[in-house]
Order: structure tokens, then C-alpha cells, then sequence
């Protein structure tokens, strides 16, 4: 009975033991684990967790390495307690030589109690440091290692197994820690490159969030708008200090559900003209998703100077319009004359003649075009009269229909219940959405699909013709609707002022021209017409 109970008391003593070294363990552990997390610096972290550890296994020196994967070496980062600096340059060892290519390749703690001179070493000068115990333990983060904790004691026979099963989880959280800091770094300097990309280009550019709250805006932006960064941070894009026009175009691009690029050009009253490319901003690693986007980002450039280099051209172009007139139709009757002239008597002089009069048709249309964009842009001739929008655009496709049954296009109207009538020249809107019409049949293939909206925001009519066509590029967006530019290939024909046509009609009611598209998946062609229409 009294051997019963004196193994009783030693057996509760060793439990006794060992519970408390367990505590010893994890309260050692806890401690590596609150120092090291508190700072996010990758240098500081180093220091830290060198001497957290050194603190709590009572070693008297210690080293971290970190593996740098592009040079294929394991590169000292942190020292402390060494008699020698190996720091300044730091040690770097090449993957797989001496005990750190042991620790890698086995990915295990490496111990050497009993290290002397005879021990072969990838940095023979480290026997100077007369150490005589060294342990190694591999540092993992995110399943993998990263690098190598050390620790070295001028005693042979100093770690024991309790030491290193501590110091195997405390690597483990050195390890985690460390990577954590390097993430960090790692982002802080990517967002300072992008940040001085964003500050140097001259192009505005304005970041908002979901809600169109600027979260950015950088310094040719604030140059462009006079405004100061500073105060926009944080507040909605609605209450920006821009000018009206710009402000309620980019918060229409901002309104829209597509999830598409947006680009447009706006004229001011100055005759500044500003290109708008206004894009979606997606975030996969985001926690919750309540949107289909995560924001967006806008970018301005001023073309003013495009824009005044593109009146000299049309100038230019429009005087030798009215120049070209008179002869080029004494040129076309002259071919008429020859075409009955021959009839059918010469196949090859009539296949001559039918080339000539199509080119001079092209450049007849091209002349008319250019005369009626005269005629817009200088207010003459134009009429005022009420009508509605919805029943506009159905007549502009029954005008189609004939082109629309041939290429065996499906088509359909959607036209909105409230939509105003409009005092505005009906004869020149109807062109303009003809024009857009009709460039979605020419570029989109048979059996394909058009659709027209009319819907109205705020106090603009917008119309919408979409098709699903080729689609359009977004670095050719900005562009579309300037006079003779061309994106698409020369196969089908046209004058290159369809769409310019269409801007200064939009402009003339009060509105402005949009595009959305992206390549292979069709185009969003868009005008947008004032209620109150012309000016009186």
C-alpha cells in the first residue's frame, strides 16, 4: 500500500513536470507570437523576432535567412550575438551547400551539439565565431520555406529536444510573421511606383468606389479641373467641383449596369474639348461582393488641340468641297452621256465607265457630307418642331427594313412611357440615327441582331442602337467620332463622317455621343438629346 501510494506521488509529480513545461513551451511560444505580430516592417519584424526568440530559448546568438528564389541563395537578414558582422554585405550561401541546403532539402531542424573546425562549411570564416552548439530550423509560410532561424551557443550540447520542439513551432510563427511583412513591402512599394505613374502621366485620372466615391484622383487631374485633391477624397463624384457638362456625362457612364468601358468626348462652352474613357474595376479576392464591379476608374485627356487641328482639316476640306462641286458634276454628267453613248455595244468601255461613276458617287457623298455638317455646325436652315423620339426611331428602322430583311437581321424597339416630345429639327435626328443604324448592318453579320432603346436620365432622352457585331477595341473608342476616322478596315465602304454627323446633330439638341464596346461582343452606340431640345 505505501509503494502504491509513493509511485502515486511521483507519477503526479512528472505529470506535474511536464504539464508545466508544456505551459513553459506555449507561453514561450505566445510570447515569439505577440512580439512579432506587432509591426508589419519587414526590417523591424527581423529584428524582433531574432531577439524575441533569443529571449525566450536563453541562446546567445542567433541569425535569420531568407531565401531569395531569383538568385538561387539563402541570404543572411538579421544577426545578433555574432563576435563578427556578417551583415554588411550580408552572407548569402549558395541553395543546397552546407547546413542550410541540408535544412531546405530536408525540410527539418538541423542540430550539431558538438560543432568544431573539422565541420565543412559553405562560409569557412564562420568558424571564427568559436561557437559550439548550432540549431537550424526551417521557417514555412504559405506551405512552403522561406527561409532559416538559427540559433548558436558557445557550449557544445546546448539544445536539447524540449528546446527544439519549441523552437520548431516558434519558427513556424517567425515564418508566417515574416512573410507577412514581406507582403507588405512587397505592396507598399507597388502602390508607390503606380502612385508615381498615376502623378506623372497627363492624363487625368479619378478613381471612385462602388457608390462613385473618389478614392483617387492624381495631379493632372486636379490641374484639369482646378480642384484640390485633398478635398475630394471621400465625396461623392455628384458633388465635385467640375464643370456641369463633364460631371453629368461621367455620372451617366457611372450609372450604367453593363459592366462595359464607356468613352466619349465633351465639348465645353470654351471649346475645350475633353476624351472620357470611363472603366469598371474588378477585385477577385474581394471578402463580399455586393455589386457587379468594384468601382471605377475615369480617365480625361484634354484634345483640344486634336480637335482644333481636325476644324482646320474640315476647313479645309469643306472649301474644296464647294470647289469640287460644279466640276465633279459636269464630270458626272459627262459619264452619264457616255454610258448611253455606248450601251451595251462595249462590255469593257461600260465596266470603265461603271468604275468611274462609282468613285465619283463616293466623292459626291463625301462632299454632301461634309456640306450638311456645314450646315449643322452653322445653324442655317435648321428647324424647330416638336415630335416624339419613340416614334422617330421606329420609322428610322422601317426605312431600314428593306437592308435589315436582306442581311435577314432581327430588330426590335424599346421605347420608354415617358419620354417628352422634343422641340428639335426631326429631319437631322432622324440622320443621325440612321447613321447609327445602318453602321450596325454594315457591321454586323448575317442573321445577327440590332436592338434600339429610348429611356430617359435626369433631363436627357437617351437612344440607344445595339448590335452584336465585331465589336470595337477601347484604345480606338476615343476617337470614333472625329471626321474621317476610320477604326475598321476600308472593306466596307464610307465617307468617315457618319458618326461625326451624328455628334454635332447630338450637340445641337444639348447632348453628346457614347460608345460602349468591347471586341467580339458587340457595340452600344448612344446620343443623348436635352428636353428642351434647340435653343431657341
Amino acid at each position: 500500500m505505501q509503494n502504491d501510494l509513493q509511485s502515486l506521488i511521483i507519477q503526479n509529480r512528472l505529470l506535474t513536470d511536464e504539464v508545466k513545461r508544456r505551459i513553459d513551451q506555449l507561453g514561450a511560444i505566445n510570447a515569439v507570437a505577440a512580439t512579432v505580430s506587432q509591426s508589419l516592417d519587414l526590417d523591424k519584424t527581423l529584428k524582433t523576432a531574432l531577439q524575441a526568440v533569443l529571449s525566450v530559448v536563453g541562446a546567445e546568438a542567433g541569425g535569420i535567412s531568407l531565401i531569395d528564389e531569383k538568385a538561387n541563395e539563402v541570404v543572411l537578414r538579421a544577426q545578433q550575438g555574432w563576435p563578427d558582422d556578417f551583415m554588411d554585405p550580408p552572407m548569402r550561401i549558395p541553395m543546397g551547400q552546407g547546413m542550410s541546403g541540408k535544412v531546405i532539402s530536408t525540410n527539418d531542424i538541423v542540430v550539431d551539439n558538438d560543432f568544431t573546425e573539422a565541420d565543412v562549411l559553405a562560409v569557412p570564416r564562420f568558424h571564427d565565431e568559436k561557437f559550439r552548439s548550432i540549431v537550424m530550423a526551417p521557417m514555412h509560410a504559405r506551405g512552403k520555406v522561406i527561409g532559416i532561424l538559427s540559433l548558436m551557443s558557445n557550449k557544445p550540447n546546448s539544445f536539447n529536444e524540449e528546446l527544439i520542439n519549441v523552437l520548431r513551432a516558434v519558427a513556424d510563427t517567425v515564418g508566417v510573421a515574416i512573410d507577412n511583412a514581406h507582403l507588405y513591402e512587397t505592396t507598399s512599394e507597388h502602390e508607390k511606383q503606380l502612385n508615381a505613374v498615376l502623378q506623372s502621366t497627363t492624363d487625368g485620372m479619378i478613381a471612385t468606389d462602388q457608390n462613385g466615391c473618389i478614392s483617387m484622383i492624381n495631379h493632372a487631374a486636379e490641374i484639369l479641373f482646378d480642384v484640390d485633391a485633398r478635398k475630394l477624397i471621400g465625396s461623392p463624384l455628384r458633388d465635385a467641383p467640375i464643370h456641369a457638362k463633364i460631371r453629368d456625362s461621367l455620372l451617366y457612364a457611372l450609372s450604367s449596369r453593363t459592366g462595359e468601358n464607356k468613352s466619349f468626348q465633351t465639348t465645353l462652352e470654351n471649346g475645350r474639348v475633353l476624351s472620357s474613357i470611363v472603366s469598371p474595376v474588378y477585385i477577385d479576392s474581394q471578402v463580399e461582393q455586393n455589386q457587379p464591379h468594384d468601382g471605377w476608374v475615369i480617365v480625361l485627356r484634354d484634345v483640344s488641340h486634336l480637335r482644333e487641328s481636325e476644324i482646320r482639316r474640315a476647313e479645309f476640306m469643306r472649301a474644296a468641297a464647294h470647289d469640287m462641286k460644279n466640276p465633279l458634276g459636269v464630270a458626272l454628267s459627262a459619264m452619264h452621256m457616255l454610258q448611253d453613248y455606248y450601251g451595251n455595244a462595249d462590255p469593257t468601255a461600260m465596266e470603265i465607265i461603271r468604275l468611274a461613276l462609282n468613285g465619283i458617287n463616293r466623292l459626291q457623298a463625301l462632299i454632301n457630307d461634309l456640306l450638311n455638317l456645314e450646315q449643322i455646325e452653322s445653324g442655317l436652315g435648321i428647324t424647330k418642331a416638336e415630335f416624339n423620339m419613340g416614334e422617330l426611331l421606329k420609322e428610322v428602322f422601317d426605312d431600314m427594313k428593306p437592308i435589315l430583311t436582306e442581311k435577314k437581321l432581327t430588330f426590335s424597339v424599346d421605347a420608354a412611357d415617358n419620354i417628352p416630345s422634343i422641340p428639335g429639327d426631326r429631319k437631322w435626328l432622324k440622320r443621325a440615327i440612321l447613321n447609327y443604324v445602318d453602321n450596325a448592318a454594315k457591321y454586323t453579320d448575317n442573321g445577327g441582331e440590332i436592338k434600339a432603346k429610348v429611356f430617359m436620365v435626369d433631363q436627357l432622352v437617351h437612344v440607344e442602337v445595339i448590335d452584336n457585331g465585331p465589336g470595337i477595341a477601347i484604345e480606338f473608342q476615343p476617337r470614333l467620332f472625329e471626321r474621317f476616322y476610320r477604326a475598321t478596315s476600308d472593306k466596307i465602304q464610307g465617307t468617315g463622317l457618319g458618326l461625326a454627323i451624328v455628334k454635332s446633330v447630338a450637340e445641337l439638341h444639348g447632348g453628346g455621343v457614347y460608345v460602349r464596346s468591347q471586341p467580339s461582343k458587340g457595340s452600344t452606340f448612344g446620343l443623348t438629346v436635352s428636353t428642351k431640345g434647340l435653343e431657341s
